[in-house]
């Protein structure tokens, strides 16, 4: 007997300010630009990609292409469809990491 499957379809998990933030934060810790354009891109969806290309002054079909796995979005654009979405960026330290610290001689 074949067991039977459907698409897995994330729209409908984050559609909450709180699992959209969640999903965002899980995604921003990967560091995987693809995964994070893509979960942007889930978002912007739940909220209608023609309300936000018009809230954004961007081209629609433009957002569906920078919002996918595949997409890259300029900054310029990632904080328009944030602020846009009523989310923000946030930079925190990493703890432990010492990128610019290097021991004395």
């Amino acid at each position: 007997m074949a067991v039977e499957t459907t698409a897995f379809d994330p729209d409908k998990y984050f559609k909450t300010p709180a699992t959209e933030a969640a999903l965002l934060s899980d995604v921003m810790a990967s560091g995987n630009a693809g995964l994070i354009a893509d979960a942007i891109g889930i978002i912007a969806r739940n909220h209608g990609m023609g309300e936000l290309a018009k809230q954004t002054g961007l081209n629609r079909q433009g957002l569906y292409a920078a919002l996918s796995a595949d997409g890259n979005p300029t900054l310029e654009t990632l904080l328009k469809v944030l602020a846009a979405l009523n989310l923000e960026l946030s930079v925190r330290e990493i703890e432990g990491a010492s990128l610019f610290h290097t021991a004395s001689p």
